[in-house]
């Protein structure tokens, strides 16, 4: 049985190439193959391909390239666009205005689109063009885009449970489950950061904006019914148990296409766009995976499970305590690496010590979640900051750095509140499938 002293090395190696710049497939590649060559020997090097098709056949695994598509297809369809609007109608009275749309509506598209970046762009599309000429200080719109966009993942259908889930082999229908209420609770903890920063200085929250009359709200508000719908289709399957993780994400495909079609815009070019979008994001996706699925067959032979396990019970140390280390260690890493990388680099090392520590893998694939949302919006290497200055095109990166420091605080608060009440994260999960 291996060291932790060697699992400490190479987990330091992995890392190291990460950071200085090399793809994360090739890195996890490369540790995981000299790892099985000086252990093993060639039989272990040989059997690259078999894992490889294997970790590939994962049935859960199509579900990705489905909810990639989904959020494409609204997205394109003109759904985001009405979708912002709508709730911009009901939200711009507060104080913060324009601000808290930006949140709600990151916080309905998260609950189709399953991905952050998506996320992030899209609303940058669609908000930006609003706050023109409002006197909005920039750096909290930015912010609060940056911030809703961090929601992608938490708020299920997200795609980093189906990754989680299927390196840990934990059911994918409950981490969807258990990332329901720490959603809802980080878009409210957002929400009143907007609420307090504008209540103490208002002049940051633009011109004040005049009152939609409630027939014009209620005949926009149509346009969430697309959105709500997809949702509901989802979500509905998998916690009815009539489909599966994978069927339902299909269905959400299959019911975006007449949301298309009743805004004009399902035609053959777009849904070209849709699919080369999809497969560019997929491809980059699963090969990372595949990579990490093979590096934990490798850790696995070399009993790094074990290891772990005996290392920690020999430490005796407290859940809650193992808890606040990791969340300390992945704030530093999120500093430094992009969040897959640092979710699937970390996971098979880390995973054995929680279980050892009969810390519940349904709550820490919350957790898990949640250190790489908080990682996305952490400067300097956050990826969904650089795509919100992609998309603004002018002006300087810091002031999107500057715009999420106040988001920063509500997430670690979150990340407080998730460790010290895990409940949070299990009720539902065990209330709907037991324990």
């Amino acid at each position: 049985m291996i060291s932790p002293v060697e699992i400490l090395i190479g987990l330091l190696l992995m890392l190291g190439l990460m950071f200085v710049g090399i793809h994360v497939a090739t890195t996890m590649l490369v540790v995981g193959l000299l790892g099985a060559v000086i252990h093993f020997g060639l039989p272990a090097f040989n059997a690259l391909g078999e894992q490889i098709w294997a970790a590939g056949e994962d049935y859960l695994l199509l579900s990705i390239p489905l909810y990639i598509l989904l959020g494409e297809i609204l997205m394109r369809g003109g759904a985001t666009d009405k979708m912002y609007q709508s709730l911009a109608d009901w939200l711009q009275r507060l104080p913060g205005g324009l601000l808290h749309t930006n949140i709600g509506a990151s916080a309905l598209f998260s609950a189709v689109s399953g991905s952050s970046v998506a996320t992030a762009a899209t609303i940058s599309t669609v908000a930006l063009p609003s706050f023109k000429n409002r006197g909005y200080d920039q750096r909290m719109v930015l912010g609060s885009i940056a911030a809703g966009a961090s929601l992608g993942n938490l708020i299920p259908p997200g795609v980093a449970f189906i990754i989680y889930g299927s390196m840990t082999n934990t059911s994918a229908s409950r981490l969807y489950m258990a990332g329901i209420v720490p959603g809802a609770i980080m878009t409210v903890l957002f929400l009143l950061t907007i609420l307090a920063i504008c209540v103490w200085r208002p002049s940051m929250a633009g011109k004040p904006e005049g009152g939609v009359p409630w027939g014009e709200r209620l005949k926009h508000s149509v346009h969430l019914a697309g959105p709500l719908l997809v949702f509901g289709v989802v979500m509905g399957g998998i916690y009815t148990g009539w489909a599966t993780v994978t069927e339902s994400a299909a269905l959400g495909v299959i019911v975006c296409l007449p949301i298309a079609w009743g805004y004009g815009k399902l035609t053959v070019p777009m849904l070209h766009e849709c699919f080369r979008s999809t497969l560019r994001l997929t491809a980059m996706t699963a090969l990372i995976l595949v990579a990490a699925l093979y590096l934990n067959f490798v850790l696995s032979m070399l009993g790094v499970p074990q290891s772990l396990a005996s290392l920690i019970k020999s430490l005796d140390v407290s859940p809650l305590l193992l808890l606040w280390v990791l969340a300390v260690m992945y704030v530093l890493l999120g500093v430094a690496l992009e969040t897959m990388p640092m979710m699937v680099g970390t996971l098979p090392v880390v995973f054995p010590i929680i279980q050892a520590a009969g810390i519940d893998p349904i709550f820490f694939g919350v957790f898990m979640v949640l250190m790489c949302e908080l990682s996305l919006l952490s400067p300097p290497i956050g990826m969904t900051l650089y795509v919100i200055q992609g998309v603004r095109g002018e002006g300087s990166i810091n002031e999107v750095f500057q715009g999420t420091l106040p988001f920063l605080v509500a997430m670690i608060a979150m990340t407080a509140i998730l460790i010290h009440f895990p409940a949070i994260a299990t009720w539902l999960p065990n209330l709907m499938y037991g324990r």
